[in-house]
Protein backbone atom coordinates (compact mmCIF):
# COMPACT_ATOMS: atom_id res chain seq x y z
CA UNK A 1 0.00 0.00 0.00
CA UNK A 2 1.29 3.56 -0.82
CA UNK A 3 2.23 5.37 1.80
CA UNK A 4 0.17 8.52 3.12
CA UNK A 5 3.42 10.89 1.91
CA UNK A 6 3.68 8.69 -1.21
CA UNK A 7 0.35 8.98 -2.16
CA UNK A 8 0.45 13.07 -1.49
CA UNK A 9 3.45 12.99 -3.53
CA UNK A 10 1.15 11.18 -6.65
CA UNK A 11 -1.05 14.44 -6.51
CA UNK A 12 1.32 16.10 -8.58
CA UNK A 13 0.61 13.58 -11.24
CA UNK A 14 -3.25 14.34 -11.09
CA UNK A 15 -4.53 17.29 -13.95
CA UNK A 16 -4.90 20.68 -12.97
CA UNK A 17 -8.17 20.91 -13.96
CA UNK A 18 -9.27 18.50 -11.82
CA UNK A 19 -12.29 19.13 -9.53
CA UNK A 20 -11.06 18.21 -5.91
CA UNK A 21 -12.87 19.87 -3.10
CA UNK A 22 -16.70 21.65 -3.04
CA UNK A 23 -17.92 24.36 -0.60
CA UNK A 24 -21.22 25.38 -0.99
CA UNK A 25 -21.36 25.69 -4.96
CA UNK A 26 -17.64 25.98 -5.55
CA UNK A 27 -15.39 23.88 -6.60
CA UNK A 28 -11.78 24.43 -5.99
CA UNK A 29 -9.51 22.57 -8.81
CA UNK A 30 -6.33 20.32 -8.27
CA UNK A 31 -3.76 23.67 -9.70
CA UNK A 32 -5.45 25.95 -7.40
CA UNK A 33 -5.06 23.81 -4.11
CA UNK A 34 -1.49 22.89 -5.67
CA UNK A 35 -0.41 26.36 -6.15
CA UNK A 36 -1.24 27.28 -3.20
CA UNK A 37 0.37 24.33 -1.51
CA UNK A 38 3.67 25.15 -3.08
CA UNK A 39 3.63 28.58 -2.16
CA UNK A 40 2.81 27.63 1.49
CA UNK A 41 5.92 24.72 0.97
CA UNK A 42 8.40 27.86 -0.36
CA UNK A 43 7.00 30.12 2.68
CA UNK A 44 7.51 27.46 5.17
CA UNK A 45 11.21 26.28 3.42
CA UNK A 46 12.05 29.95 3.41
CA UNK A 47 11.41 30.37 7.17
CA UNK A 48 13.88 27.56 8.05
CA UNK A 49 10.81 24.99 8.55
CA UNK A 50 11.75 21.57 7.25
CA UNK A 51 11.64 18.16 7.51
CA UNK A 52 10.21 17.85 11.37
CA UNK A 53 8.99 21.29 11.99
CA UNK A 54 5.96 21.69 14.14
CA UNK A 55 3.96 24.29 11.82
CA UNK A 56 0.63 25.07 13.45
CA UNK A 57 -2.26 25.69 11.58
CA UNK A 58 -5.78 27.14 12.66
CA UNK A 59 -7.75 24.24 10.97
CA UNK A 60 -11.10 25.62 9.68
CA UNK A 61 -13.15 23.65 7.16
CA UNK A 62 -11.67 25.37 4.30
CA UNK A 63 -9.61 25.11 1.48
CA UNK A 64 -6.78 26.59 2.51
CA UNK A 65 -6.52 24.31 5.58
CA UNK A 66 -6.39 21.65 2.58
CA UNK A 67 -3.60 22.90 0.83
CA UNK A 68 -1.86 23.16 4.64
CA UNK A 69 -1.94 19.82 5.09
CA UNK A 70 -0.59 19.05 1.91
CA UNK A 71 2.24 21.15 2.33
CA UNK A 72 2.80 20.19 5.85
CA UNK A 73 2.86 17.05 5.57
CA UNK A 74 4.23 16.05 2.15
CA UNK A 75 7.48 17.25 3.62
CA UNK A 76 7.29 15.60 6.64
CA UNK A 77 6.56 18.15 8.84
CA UNK A 78 4.47 18.34 11.93
CA UNK A 79 1.14 19.38 11.91
CA UNK A 80 0.05 21.34 15.19
CA UNK A 81 -4.19 21.77 15.20
CA UNK A 82 -5.25 24.94 16.23
CA UNK A 83 -9.20 24.94 16.81
CA UNK A 84 -10.65 28.42 15.12
CA UNK A 85 -14.11 27.68 16.80
CA UNK A 86 -13.00 28.37 20.20
CA UNK A 87 -12.58 32.10 21.45
CA UNK A 88 -9.48 33.89 20.12
CA UNK A 89 -8.11 33.71 24.25
CA UNK A 90 -8.62 30.33 24.25
CA UNK A 91 -7.13 29.20 20.68
CA UNK A 92 -4.40 32.28 21.79
CA UNK A 93 -3.47 30.17 25.15
CA UNK A 94 -3.67 26.97 23.48
CA UNK A 95 -0.52 28.27 20.30
CA UNK A 96 1.14 29.18 23.39
CA UNK A 97 1.35 25.98 24.74
CA UNK A 98 1.90 24.17 21.71
CA UNK A 99 4.83 26.54 20.68
CA UNK A 100 5.04 25.63 16.94
CA UNK A 101 8.10 27.11 14.95
CA UNK A 102 5.47 28.51 12.78
CA UNK A 103 1.71 29.36 12.17
CA UNK A 104 -0.63 29.26 9.37
CA UNK A 105 -4.15 31.29 9.82
CA UNK A 106 -6.92 33.57 8.12
CA UNK A 107 -5.90 37.13 8.03
CA UNK A 108 -8.97 37.86 9.83
CA UNK A 109 -7.28 35.89 13.23
CA UNK A 110 -4.04 37.64 12.92
CA UNK A 111 -6.13 40.94 13.53
CA UNK A 112 -6.99 39.76 16.54
CA UNK A 113 -4.56 41.69 19.01
CA UNK A 114 -4.06 38.96 21.56
CA UNK A 115 -3.46 36.11 18.91
CA UNK A 116 -0.80 38.22 17.09
CA UNK A 117 0.68 39.21 20.65
CA UNK A 118 1.22 35.59 21.72
CA UNK A 119 2.70 34.55 18.53
CA UNK A 120 4.93 37.66 18.57
CA UNK A 121 5.93 36.85 22.33
CA UNK A 122 7.18 33.87 21.59
CA UNK A 123 9.13 34.70 18.23
CA UNK A 124 6.78 32.30 16.26
CA UNK A 125 7.34 32.86 12.13
CA UNK A 126 3.69 33.46 11.06
CA UNK A 127 1.67 33.45 7.70
CA UNK A 128 -1.55 35.17 6.60
CA UNK A 129 -3.42 32.29 4.09
CA UNK A 130 -6.62 33.24 2.55
CA UNK A 131 -7.52 32.14 -0.89
CA UNK A 132 -4.44 32.09 -3.24
CA UNK A 133 -2.19 34.25 -1.02
CA UNK A 134 0.50 33.47 1.43
CA UNK A 135 1.57 37.03 3.31
CA UNK A 136 4.18 37.09 6.37
CA UNK A 137 2.76 38.16 9.59
CA UNK A 138 5.30 37.92 12.12
CA UNK A 139 8.91 36.56 12.06
CA UNK A 140 11.25 34.50 14.43
CA UNK A 141 12.61 36.72 17.35
CA UNK A 142 15.53 34.66 17.47
CA UNK A 143 17.49 33.15 14.60
CA UNK A 144 18.14 29.62 15.00
CA UNK A 145 18.96 26.56 13.16
CA UNK A 146 16.00 25.09 10.81
CA UNK A 147 13.85 22.31 12.71
CA UNK A 148 14.44 19.24 11.59
CA UNK A 149 13.26 15.24 12.99
CA UNK A 150 15.59 13.27 11.16
CA UNK A 151 17.11 12.03 14.17
CA UNK A 152 13.61 10.93 15.85
CA UNK A 153 13.39 7.04 15.74
CA UNK A 154 9.04 7.39 15.13
CA UNK A 155 8.24 11.00 14.04
CA UNK A 156 5.32 12.57 14.82
CA UNK A 157 2.83 13.17 11.92
CA UNK A 158 -0.24 15.71 13.64
CA UNK A 159 -0.02 16.87 17.41
CA UNK A 160 -3.64 17.63 18.28
CA UNK A 161 -6.39 17.70 20.98
CA UNK A 162 -9.41 15.40 21.98
CA UNK A 163 -12.36 17.21 21.55
CA UNK A 164 -12.63 18.15 25.41
CA UNK A 165 -16.24 17.74 25.32
CA UNK A 166 -16.65 16.66 28.85
CA UNK A 167 -13.09 18.22 30.14
CA UNK A 168 -10.12 20.18 29.71
CA UNK A 169 -9.16 18.72 25.64
CA UNK A 170 -5.55 17.10 25.54
CA UNK A 171 -2.91 17.18 22.89
CA UNK A 172 -2.09 13.93 21.55
CA UNK A 173 0.67 13.33 19.03
CA UNK A 174 -0.40 11.02 16.64
CA UNK A 175 2.81 9.14 14.89
CA UNK A 176 3.21 8.48 11.00
CA UNK A 177 3.47 5.33 12.20
CA UNK A 178 -0.21 5.66 13.76
CA UNK A 179 -1.71 7.42 10.94
CA UNK A 180 -0.22 4.92 8.35
CA UNK A 181 -1.23 1.63 10.45
CA UNK A 182 -4.51 3.57 10.68
CA UNK A 183 -5.35 3.80 6.83
CA UNK A 184 -4.10 -0.02 6.78
CA UNK A 185 -6.76 -0.82 8.94
CA UNK A 186 -9.33 1.61 7.72
CA UNK A 187 -8.84 -0.26 4.04
CA UNK A 188 -8.45 -3.80 5.37
CA UNK A 189 -11.71 -3.03 7.54
CA UNK A 190 -13.86 -1.65 4.14
CA UNK A 191 -12.01 -1.80 1.04
CA UNK A 192 -12.05 1.49 0.20
CA UNK A 193 -9.09 1.96 -1.51
CA UNK A 194 -10.31 1.55 -4.63
CA UNK A 195 -8.69 0.05 -8.25
CA UNK A 196 -5.31 0.49 -8.32
CA UNK A 197 -5.62 2.08 -11.88
CA UNK A 198 -8.51 4.63 -11.22
CA UNK A 199 -7.61 8.28 -12.38
CA UNK A 200 -6.94 10.64 -9.60
CA UNK A 201 -9.19 12.71 -8.86
CA UNK A 202 -11.97 10.57 -10.45
CA UNK A 203 -15.04 8.66 -8.69
CA UNK A 204 -17.86 8.87 -6.36
CA UNK A 205 -17.30 12.34 -4.32
CA UNK A 206 -16.83 11.80 -1.00
CA UNK A 207 -18.03 14.17 1.90
CA UNK A 208 -16.57 15.65 4.83
CA UNK A 209 -18.98 17.06 7.21
CA UNK A 210 -17.75 17.32 10.92
CA UNK A 211 -15.05 19.56 12.08
CA UNK A 212 -11.83 18.83 10.17
CA UNK A 213 -9.37 19.75 13.78
CA UNK A 214 -10.94 16.93 14.90
CA UNK A 215 -9.89 13.50 14.49
CA UNK A 216 -13.60 12.53 12.66
CA UNK A 217 -13.03 15.37 10.67
CA UNK A 218 -9.87 14.83 9.80
CA UNK A 219 -9.46 11.62 9.17
CA UNK A 220 -12.02 11.91 6.29
CA UNK A 221 -9.37 14.50 4.67
CA UNK A 222 -6.63 12.08 5.25
CA UNK A 223 -8.40 9.54 3.42
CA UNK A 224 -9.69 11.16 0.77
CA UNK A 225 -6.07 12.77 0.33
CA UNK A 226 -4.64 8.95 0.12
CA UNK A 227 -6.78 8.30 -2.27
CA UNK A 228 -7.01 11.01 -4.65
CA UNK A 229 -10.54 11.23 -4.70
CA UNK A 230 -12.68 14.41 -4.89
CA UNK A 231 -14.79 15.63 -1.65
CA UNK A 232 -17.61 17.84 -0.63
CA UNK A 233 -16.43 19.79 2.80
CA UNK A 234 -19.01 21.28 4.39
CA UNK A 235 -18.36 24.19 6.66
CA UNK A 236 -20.15 22.69 9.74
CA UNK A 237 -23.02 20.32 9.49
CA UNK A 238 -26.44 21.03 8.78
CA UNK A 239 -28.96 18.65 7.34
CA UNK A 240 -29.89 21.25 4.43
CA UNK A 241 -26.32 20.78 3.45
CA UNK A 242 -25.62 17.55 4.02
CA UNK A 243 -28.71 16.18 2.56
CA UNK A 244 -27.93 18.28 -0.64
CA UNK A 245 -24.43 17.16 -0.83
CA UNK A 246 -25.99 13.29 -0.54
CA UNK A 247 -28.49 13.95 -3.42
CA UNK A 248 -25.75 15.83 -5.69
CA UNK A 249 -23.13 13.59 -5.50
CA UNK A 250 -25.36 10.50 -4.62
CA UNK A 251 -22.64 8.78 -1.97
CA UNK A 252 -22.82 4.90 -1.49
CA UNK A 253 -21.56 5.78 1.91
CA UNK A 254 -21.97 9.19 4.02
CA UNK A 255 -21.41 9.83 7.83
CA UNK A 256 -23.48 10.91 10.30
CA UNK A 257 -22.95 11.64 14.07
CA UNK A 258 -26.35 10.53 16.41
CA UNK A 259 -27.29 13.82 16.68
CA UNK A 260 -27.20 14.07 12.60
CA UNK A 261 -29.35 10.99 12.51
CA UNK A 262 -31.89 12.65 14.55
CA UNK A 263 -32.34 15.79 13.00
CA UNK A 264 -32.50 14.08 9.51
CA UNK A 265 -35.51 12.27 11.20
CA UNK A 266 -36.57 15.22 12.89
CA UNK A 267 -36.71 17.13 9.22
CA UNK A 268 -38.57 14.45 7.96
CA UNK A 269 -36.10 14.34 4.87
CA UNK A 270 -37.57 12.44 2.27
CA UNK A 271 -36.23 8.70 2.04
CA UNK A 272 -35.60 9.45 -2.14
CA UNK A 273 -33.11 12.13 -1.45
CA UNK A 274 -30.79 9.74 0.31
CA UNK A 275 -31.88 6.78 -2.09
CA UNK A 276 -28.08 6.62 -3.18
CA UNK A 277 -26.62 5.00 0.30
CA UNK A 278 -26.08 2.29 1.23
CA UNK A 279 -24.86 2.57 4.59
CA UNK A 280 -24.40 5.45 7.07
CA UNK A 281 -21.25 5.15 9.21
CA UNK A 282 -21.26 6.90 13.14
CA UNK A 283 -18.60 6.80 15.85
CA UNK A 284 -18.13 10.55 17.04
CA UNK A 285 -19.84 9.33 20.41
CA UNK A 286 -22.31 6.54 21.71
CA UNK A 287 -24.61 5.55 18.72
CA UNK A 288 -28.14 4.21 20.51
CA UNK A 289 -29.31 1.53 18.59
CA UNK A 290 -32.60 2.22 19.11
CA UNK A 291 -31.88 5.12 17.16
CA UNK A 292 -30.18 3.43 14.88
CA UNK A 293 -32.92 1.02 14.10
CA UNK A 294 -35.27 3.86 14.05
CA UNK A 295 -33.12 5.11 10.70
CA UNK A 296 -32.72 2.09 8.99
CA UNK A 297 -36.42 1.57 9.12
CA UNK A 298 -37.14 4.69 8.00
CA UNK A 299 -34.56 5.12 5.62
CA UNK A 300 -33.54 1.64 4.61
CA UNK A 301 -30.28 2.30 5.17
CA UNK A 302 -28.21 0.06 8.27
CA UNK A 303 -26.22 2.01 10.47
CA UNK A 304 -22.49 1.02 10.59
CA UNK A 305 -21.30 1.81 14.05
CA UNK A 306 -17.89 2.57 14.23
CA UNK A 307 -15.75 2.78 17.58
CA UNK A 308 -11.89 4.91 18.13
CA UNK A 309 -10.12 8.00 19.59
CA UNK A 310 -8.04 10.38 19.11
CA UNK A 311 -5.28 8.70 20.64
CA UNK A 312 -5.44 5.60 18.11
CA UNK A 313 -5.66 7.61 14.85
CA UNK A 314 -9.49 7.03 14.62
CA UNK A 315 -11.19 3.37 14.16
CA UNK A 316 -10.14 0.47 15.83
CA UNK A 317 -13.57 -1.59 16.03
CA UNK A 318 -16.63 -1.37 13.58
CA UNK A 319 -19.14 -2.76 11.62
CA UNK A 320 -19.39 -3.34 7.67
CA UNK A 321 -22.42 -4.09 5.74
CA UNK A 322 -22.23 -8.00 5.28
CA UNK A 323 -21.50 -7.95 8.98
CA UNK A 324 -24.27 -5.90 9.79
CA UNK A 325 -26.95 -8.07 7.63
CA UNK A 326 -25.51 -10.95 9.22
CA UNK A 327 -25.30 -10.41 12.86
CA UNK A 328 -27.29 -7.31 13.33
CA UNK A 329 -30.79 -8.32 15.45
CA UNK A 330 -28.22 -10.73 17.66
CA UNK A 331 -25.85 -8.05 18.37
CA UNK A 332 -27.74 -4.54 18.23
CA UNK A 333 -25.57 -2.49 20.84
CA UNK A 334 -22.13 -3.46 19.83
CA UNK A 335 -19.36 -1.46 18.27
CA UNK A 336 -18.51 -4.25 15.05
CA UNK A 337 -15.26 -6.07 15.57
CA UNK A 338 -11.65 -5.24 15.52
CA UNK A 339 -10.43 -3.76 12.96
CA UNK A 340 -7.22 -5.92 11.01
CA UNK A 341 -4.34 -5.56 12.81
CA UNK A 342 -6.10 -4.35 15.99
CA UNK A 343 -6.70 -6.74 19.42
CA UNK A 344 -9.14 -5.41 22.38
CA UNK A 345 -9.21 -7.26 25.40
CA UNK A 346 -11.07 -6.42 29.00
CA UNK A 347 -9.00 -6.32 32.43
CA UNK A 348 -9.86 -5.71 35.74
CA UNK A 349 -8.50 -2.67 37.27
CA UNK A 350 -5.68 -4.36 38.17
CA UNK A 351 -4.87 -6.08 34.97
CA UNK A 352 -6.29 -9.57 35.21
CA UNK A 353 -7.11 -10.37 31.62
CA UNK A 354 -11.11 -10.77 32.15
CA UNK A 355 -12.99 -13.74 30.47
CA UNK A 356 -15.87 -13.59 27.74
CA UNK A 357 -18.58 -11.26 28.45
CA UNK A 358 -17.01 -9.99 31.76
CA UNK A 359 -16.89 -6.03 31.49
CA UNK A 360 -14.00 -4.05 32.45
CA UNK A 361 -11.31 -1.64 31.32
CA UNK A 362 -10.83 -2.03 27.79
CA UNK A 363 -6.94 -2.53 26.77
CA UNK A 364 -5.86 -2.18 23.13
CA UNK A 365 -2.57 -3.29 20.58
CA UNK A 366 -1.93 -1.99 17.51
CA UNK A 367 0.22 -0.11 15.76
CA UNK A 368 -2.38 2.55 15.85
CA UNK A 369 -1.67 2.86 19.27
CA UNK A 370 1.53 5.66 20.71
CA UNK A 371 3.53 2.59 21.79
CA UNK A 372 2.73 -0.05 18.82
CA UNK A 373 2.18 -3.73 18.46
CA UNK A 374 3.39 -5.76 21.37
CA UNK A 375 1.89 -3.34 23.99
CA UNK A 376 -1.02 -3.14 25.53
CA UNK A 377 -2.50 0.44 26.11
CA UNK A 378 -5.39 1.07 28.60
CA UNK A 379 -8.21 3.08 27.38
CA UNK A 380 -10.90 5.00 29.40
CA UNK A 381 -13.59 2.83 28.56
CA UNK A 382 -15.85 0.38 30.08
CA UNK A 383 -16.46 -2.38 27.67
CA UNK A 384 -16.46 -6.42 26.93
CA UNK A 385 -16.22 -8.92 23.94
CA UNK A 386 -18.75 -11.59 23.74
CA UNK A 387 -17.69 -14.87 22.32
CA UNK A 388 -18.22 -14.24 18.59
CA UNK A 389 -15.53 -11.40 18.89
CA UNK A 390 -17.85 -8.37 18.86
CA UNK A 391 -17.04 -5.51 21.16
CA UNK A 392 -19.41 -3.37 23.46
CA UNK A 393 -18.68 -0.49 25.05
CA UNK A 394 -20.58 -0.37 28.86
CA UNK A 395 -19.49 3.54 29.55
CA UNK A 396 -16.51 4.96 30.73
CA UNK A 397 -14.05 4.80 33.75
CA UNK A 398 -13.51 8.71 34.04
CA UNK A 399 -17.25 9.51 33.39
CA UNK A 400 -18.49 6.62 36.16
CA UNK A 401 -20.11 8.34 39.10
CA UNK A 402 -19.46 7.05 42.72
CA UNK A 403 -22.36 7.52 44.94
CA UNK A 404 -22.16 6.88 48.15
CA UNK A 405 -19.86 4.23 47.51
CA UNK A 406 -22.48 2.78 44.25
CA UNK A 407 -21.15 2.65 40.88
CA UNK A 408 -23.17 4.81 38.24
CA UNK A 409 -22.47 4.62 34.14
CA UNK A 410 -24.10 7.68 32.66
CA UNK A 411 -24.77 6.34 29.71
CA UNK A 412 -26.75 3.70 31.76
CA UNK A 413 -28.87 6.69 33.38
CA UNK A 414 -29.60 9.00 29.72
CA UNK A 415 -30.89 5.50 28.03
CA UNK A 416 -33.44 5.19 30.79
CA UNK A 417 -34.92 8.85 30.38
CA UNK A 418 -34.20 8.59 26.15
CA UNK A 419 -36.82 5.58 26.28
CA UNK A 420 -39.64 8.28 27.73
CA UNK A 421 -41.77 9.15 25.02
CA UNK A 422 -41.22 13.23 25.19
CA UNK A 423 -37.15 12.58 25.62
CA UNK A 424 -35.48 13.93 22.46
CA UNK A 425 -32.23 13.34 23.84
CA UNK A 426 -30.39 13.12 27.75
CA UNK A 427 -27.16 13.31 29.06
CA UNK A 428 -26.15 12.81 32.82
CA UNK A 429 -23.66 13.68 34.50
CA UNK A 430 -21.74 13.96 38.29
CA UNK A 431 -21.92 16.67 40.44
CA UNK A 432 -19.92 17.00 44.10
CA UNK A 433 -22.34 16.13 46.92
CA UNK A 434 -20.81 16.53 50.63
CA UNK A 435 -22.53 13.70 51.98
CA UNK A 436 -22.04 10.86 49.20
CA UNK A 437 -19.64 12.09 47.21
CA UNK A 438 -20.94 12.62 43.74
CA UNK A 439 -24.84 12.28 42.32
CA UNK A 440 -26.06 12.32 39.43
CA UNK A 441 -28.07 14.75 37.47
CA UNK A 442 -29.74 14.75 34.18
CA UNK A 443 -30.34 17.31 31.43
CA UNK A 444 -32.98 16.62 28.56
CA UNK A 445 -34.32 17.80 25.36
CA UNK A 446 -37.98 17.27 24.52
CA UNK A 447 -39.37 15.50 20.86
CA UNK A 448 -40.69 18.86 19.30
CA UNK A 449 -43.76 19.64 19.93
CA UNK A 450 -43.86 18.13 22.80
CA UNK A 451 -45.61 19.31 26.18
CA UNK A 452 -43.94 20.10 29.18
CA UNK A 453 -42.87 17.22 31.27
CA UNK A 454 -42.49 17.71 34.87
CA UNK A 455 -39.26 16.44 36.64
CA UNK A 456 -41.25 14.34 38.81
CA UNK A 457 -42.99 12.33 35.88
CA UNK A 458 -38.84 11.71 34.86
CA UNK A 459 -37.73 10.60 38.02
CA UNK A 460 -40.46 8.28 38.16
CA UNK A 461 -40.46 7.10 34.93
CA UNK A 462 -36.61 5.84 35.89
CA UNK A 463 -37.31 4.66 39.03
CA UNK A 464 -39.06 1.49 36.55
CA UNK A 465 -35.88 1.42 35.15
CA UNK A 466 -33.38 1.90 37.13
CA UNK A 467 -32.09 1.15 40.81
CA UNK A 468 -32.59 3.97 43.34
CA UNK A 469 -29.28 5.29 43.52
CA UNK A 470 -28.82 5.56 39.68
CA UNK A 471 -31.79 7.95 39.73
CA UNK A 472 -30.69 11.61 38.76
CA UNK A 473 -31.52 13.96 41.67
CA UNK A 474 -32.29 16.62 39.56
CA UNK A 475 -33.53 16.63 35.94
CA UNK A 476 -33.71 19.86 34.01
CA UNK A 477 -34.93 19.98 30.46
CA UNK A 478 -33.47 22.66 28.55
CA UNK A 479 -34.50 23.77 25.19
CA UNK A 480 -31.48 22.00 23.36
CA UNK A 481 -28.85 20.22 24.49
CA UNK A 482 -25.54 22.58 23.85
CA UNK A 483 -23.01 20.87 21.14
CA UNK A 484 -19.53 21.15 20.06
CA UNK A 485 -18.91 21.28 15.98
CA UNK A 486 -18.48 17.63 16.08
CA UNK A 487 -22.35 17.18 17.09
CA UNK A 488 -21.25 15.62 21.02
CA UNK A 489 -22.52 17.26 24.32
CA UNK A 490 -20.34 20.36 25.38
CA UNK A 491 -20.31 19.63 28.74
CA UNK A 492 -19.21 22.97 29.89
CA UNK A 493 -21.46 25.14 28.14
CA UNK A 494 -24.27 22.41 29.79
CA UNK A 495 -22.75 23.14 33.09
CA UNK A 496 -23.39 26.88 32.11
CA UNK A 497 -26.90 26.95 31.01
CA UNK A 498 -27.54 24.61 34.55
CA UNK A 499 -26.42 27.56 36.73
CA UNK A 500 -27.87 29.60 34.88
CA UNK A 501 -31.52 27.69 35.08
CA UNK A 502 -30.55 27.41 39.05
CA UNK A 503 -29.36 31.37 39.45
CA UNK A 504 -33.44 31.99 38.02
CA UNK A 505 -34.93 29.68 40.01
CA UNK A 506 -34.47 29.71 43.98
CA UNK A 507 -36.33 26.71 44.71
CA UNK A 508 -34.28 24.78 41.90
CA UNK A 509 -30.79 25.99 43.47
CA UNK A 510 -31.72 25.24 46.83
CA UNK A 511 -33.23 21.44 45.81
CA UNK A 512 -29.58 20.83 44.28
CA UNK A 513 -28.16 21.84 47.34
CA UNK A 514 -26.37 25.46 45.93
Amino acid sequence: MTSIRGALARLWEADDDAAMIQQGDTWFTWGEVRALAESLDAALAGAGCGAGSRVGVVLGNRMESIAALIAILGKGRTVITLNPMQPVARLSADMADARPRAVLAPAATWNEPEFRSVAESAGMIGFAVDDTEVIATTEASVAGTPETGAEIADPVGIEMFTSGTTGPPKRIPLTWRQLEAALSAVHGHTGAAGPADRKLLTGRVALVTLPIVHIGGLWGVLQNLAEARPFVMLPRFTVEGWCAAVKEHQPKVAGLPPAGMRAVLSADVPAADLASLRAITAGTTFVNPDLADEFTAKYGIPVLVMYGATEFSGAIAGWTKPMHAEWWTKKRGSVGREMPGVRLRAVAEDGTILPVGQSGRLEVSSSQTGTGTGDWVRTSDIGHLDEDGFVYIDGRADDAIIRGGFKIQPETVAEALRAHDAILDATVYGREDERLGKVPVAAVELVDGTAEVSEDELKAFCRHQLTAYEVPVRIYTVPELPRSASLKVDRRRLLEIVAEIEESDPAAAVASGR
